[in-house]
């Protein structure tokens, strides 16, 4: 089952995985994490054992100018997946690697919900794990696309903050991560 609030990542993936797209399969479901109501329904209806949560907003700056959006999805959306989830065999949050060492909305955000998994390890029945990720190349969203977009425009190439360390990973990289991550607990 895929879940997204965006029809368009729903579509696309769809696309990728099966090489058309009419989002007419019942494996996709279009929700949002902060509806509480309908996320519990489809976790009681569709009964997952394995969870993959991905979904966070993950854009620095717009975190920084409006934080109560980071909470609402990045926090009380993670809470209301892991309370769905209790019955869960296996759940992986996708976090980030700003989570480490926090100076920021995102970093603080994301580092609230490795605690909320860290937290449902400890009292739920299945296995409940964390991962961070830096920046997966070619991803949606990722900074090197940025990067390689303003360097086809002839630059320049902007940076957050020039003493900014930035961790970069392949695609294939990361979902072996999840993978694993999943399957050694």
């Amino acid at each position: 089952i895929m879940l997204d609030r965006d029809e368009s990542a729903l579509h696309a993936v769809q696309l990728s995985l099966r090489g058309r797209a009419l989002l007419d399969t019942p494996d996709l479901v279009l929700a949002d994490l902060r509806d509480e109501r309908a996320i519990r329904e489809i976790f009681d209806r569709r009964g997952p054992e394995v969870v993959f949560h991905a979904a966070a907003l993950k854009h620095l700056p717009l975190l920084q100018r409006y934080p109560g959006e980071a909470v609402k999805t990045n926090i009380w959306g993670t809470l209301t997946t892991l309370e769905s989830a209790a019955s869960v065999e296996r759940f992986v949050n996708i976090s980030t690697d700003k989570a480490a060492n926090p100076c920021c909305v995102l970093g603080y955000s994301q580092r609230n919900t490795e605690r909320l998994t860290a937290h449902a390890a400890a009292v739920q029945p299945g296995t409940f794990l964390n991962v961070r990720f830096g920046n997966v190349l070619g991803s949606r969203g990722s900074a090197l696309t940025a990067f390689l977009a303003q360097a086809a425009d002839g630059g320049p190439i902007t940076v957050t903050h020039p003493d900014v360390t930035r961790y970069f990973m392949t695609v294939h990289e990361a979902v072996q991560l999840v993978i694993q991550s999943a399957v050694l607990g």
